[in-house]
């Protein structure tokens, strides 16, 4: 499980069609107004629906990650829209047209998951973290592959060309580095990243 509207299925990543789910790292407010990590909760309430049951997809589309969005369904329930009725995601009203509206009006109007507080809709929370991204950098010299440590602590290296060689930061001070080639980042312990 990836978070509260992507997961994987069968080595396939899935993005559920139509619905925005808080990211993981997204905090909210409750109705008392103390923070808590929405996407973690969304997250827990898809792998719960889910319930290690067999899921039906229906393919809609592939997105800009690769990923499959889909509809799906457990027992014959909507994934997307329990996620939505439950107010643990939102419609992605840019994809769906109005296919979960009802759902969304009925849980904000009992105040469920989401609702019951506060929260960024999960496309502004996004927008805002990568506006806070720092600028991207200019390798020192002519080493150009960027030593990244990723959020499992694995020490990967990125080329120019690679898909996330763009959005990689090098932090220096947490023991990230730049290579001036591949054999050198190899010797150094380090492993090529996949993409």
């Amino acid at each position: 499980m990836i978070d509260g509207d992507t997961f994987t299925l069968g080595g396939e990543r899935v993005r559920l069609w139509g619905i925005d789910a808080p990211e993981a790292l997204q905090i909210c407010q409750d109705a008392a107004g103390r923070g808590f990590r929405c996407g973690e909760v969304a997250r827990e309430r898809l792998i719960a629906l889910i319930g290690g049951r067999s899921v039906d997809c229906r393919q809609k589309d592939r997105d800009g990650y690769g990923r499959m969005v889909a509809q799906c369904k457990v027992a014959g329930h909507n994934l997307g829209e329990a996620m939505i009725r439950e107010g643990w995601a939102v419609e992605y009203r840019q994809f769906s047209r109005g296919a979960y509206a009802a759902a969304e009006r009925e849980a904000r109007s009992a105040k469920r998951g989401l609702w019951a507080g506060t929260f960024e809709p999960p496309d502004h929370w996004r927008a805002d973290a990568r506006a806070e991204r720092p600028a991207p950098q200019s390798p020192p010299g002519s080493c150009i592959l960027k030593g990244n440590i990723n959020a499992k602590g694995r020490k990967i290296f990125h080329t120019p060309g690679q898909r996330d060689y763009g959005v990689t930061v090098i932090d220096t001070a947490h023991g990230e580095r730049w290579f001036c080639s591949a054999a050198e980042a190899i010797a150094a312990g380090w492993t090529p990243a996949a993409r």
